[in-house]
């Protein structure tokens, strides 16, 4: 199946209130599903508004792990690529998973294939506290509605 995105890729995200979220997919496997991208505002009214210019990693309100199905039935409009897009600039960062029995929450660090969001290749014990995001995979519906609130609706 040839896939309507690779790495590098802006698409917009539908906010539930109207309007427009930006999005980068950062990391995507030859195979699809699983997708990790950078969000980021602000709110946009139409496709025109899209520019490429301002984003930045650094910039980001959001950084996840999501499925891929707004991308693939086009309710996300892809808009193009990122001119000289450079991975090594869009890190796949580490997560963290949280773990909480009765009275005892632990905390794990889980790490990524660089090259396919959805291979976890280990996970350890994480001691300290962290401000790593956590180790969620979204829904394309359940990030139009992430988007949405940081978005102002």
């Amino acid at each position: 199946m040839n896939l309507p995105y690779k790495e590098g890729t802006v698409f917009l995200v539908p906010l539930r209130t109207g309007g427009y979220g930006r999005g980068v997919v950062a990391r995507c496997s030859s195979k699809g599903k699983i997708v990790f991208g950078y969000f980021f505002g602000p709110r946009l009214m139409g496709i025109e508004e899209c520019h490429f210019d301002d984003l930045s990693p650094e910039e980001t309100v959001l950084r996840l792990r999501f499925g891929d199905l707004g991308l693939i039935d086009g309710e996300w409009p892809i808009v193009g690529l990122i001119p000289n897009w450079k991975r090594s600039h869009w890190p796949m960062p580490d997560f963290i998973r949280v773990e909480d029995r009765i009275g005892d929450e632990r905390k794990y660090l889980v790490r990524y294939s660089d090259s396919d969001p959805s291979i976890r290749l280990f996970e350890t014990p994480q001691i300290e506290n962290s401000d790593f995001q956590l180790d969620v995979l979204s829904g394309y519906g359940l990030v139009e509605i992430k988007l949405t609130k940081l978005l102002g609706g």
